[in-house]
């Protein structure tokens, strides 16, 4: 890769997030901002969490980057009977030419791509067996580890809290989803599109990209530089979230806690991906804006203050970013 010019690697990129992107709307209608900020997490290395209401082709658009993506995938339901060995795996007795011995059977984690479908609907102690997984791409099971294959993704679907039969995510585990992306409702003609098209049958999905293409990408993402200036934005903009004696008074009354270094993290990588992009390779602000919603929202634990008076997540983040 270092013999190639980096403007090649550059339009090689571009070339193949306009395929993927291309392949993605086939079957999955509008959702611009969805399926942008999916595609930027995924080449960034990251896990998203994706939270709508149902019906809104959450679960199709996963299953149809599986299709596009030449790698492993498992689904996970989710449910409140769902138990940790369901998603790791297990270890059992096995025997073998009248010789027994502990095996372990690898969970539905083991794979490229894991599908958590409705992961609020599990209870917090089955949640909470993604976490070692999802930070060090590995299982402990029986006090031996294995690692997983890279590149490893989670990406989980989640309803509203307001639903019922949910249950609200572990910090520590929202913490590493780099973003947290939101769906919304289509518009009109979008939706009138959307009935069309399910009147016929649908083409499968052509795979367009694999393995290297992704460790290609978020390695060459890597490299982008960022100047001095935009990393002491992302710094002051994650700092600014903090509730604290050098903190705002705005912030000290609507949140409860900030995010951790590793939003600065995600922010840093995400942006350089979407520098890529815009076939830039040198991270700019307006990155770091872009991004800040998907990255922030779910690292902001608000105060009663903020419920009581129906102040969004994403209403403080606008603020934040214009340094109000």
């Amino acid at each position: 890769m270092d013999t190639i010019p980096v403007e090649k690697q550059v339009d090689k990129f571009s070339s193949l997030y306009t395929r993927i992107k291309g392949q993605l709307h086939n079957t999955i209608i509008g959702q611009e901002i969805f399926v942008d900020e999916l595609l930027i997490c995924l080449f960034s290395g990251g896990h998203a969490l994706i939270e709508g209401v149902p019906g809104l082709a959450k679960t199709l658009t996963i299953h149809t980057l599986a299709s596009i993506l030449d790698l492993g995938f498992s689904r996970i339901q989710f449910t409140p009977d769902l138990m940790p060995t369901d998603i790791v795996g297990t270890t059992i007795l096995q025997e073998n030419d009248g010789r027994r011995s502990f095996e372990f059977v690898q969970g539905p984690v083991f794979s490229n791509i894991v599908l958590a479908d409705e992961i609020n609907r599990a209870a917090p102690k089955t949640q909470s067996a993604l976490l070692e997984c999802m930070q060090e791409h590995r299982v402990t099971v029986g006090g031996h580890t294995y690692t997983l294959d890279e590149p490893f993704f989670v990406l989980a679907t989640q309803n509203p809290l307001e639903h019922e039969g949910t249950y609200p995510l572990p910090e520590a585990q929202l913490d590493r989803f780099m973003f947290l992306i939101k769906v919304g409702y289509p518009a009109k003609d979008e939706e009138a599109r959307i009935v069309s098209l399910n009147l016929k049958p649908m083409p499968p999905a052509e795979k367009v990209a694999g393995r290297d293409d992704l460790i290609t990408v978020r390695d060459l993402a890597r490299q982008v530089p960022i100047a001095e200036h935009v990393m002491s934005y992302i710094i002051n903009l994650v700092q600014s979230t903090r509730p604290g004696p050098d903190a705002s008074s705005y912030v000290n009354k609507y949140i409860q806690w900030g995010a951790s270094p590793r939003a600065a993290i995600c922010l840093t990588q995400a942006s350089q991906v979407n520098a890529l992009l815009q076939q830039r390779f040198n991270v700019s602000v307006s990155d770091v804006k872009l991004l800040a919603h998907a990255v922030l929202r779910h690292r902001i634990i608000l105060s009663y203050e903020a419920e009581a008076e129906e102040i969004s997540v994403d209403t403080i983040i606008d603020i934040l970013i214009k340094g109000e």
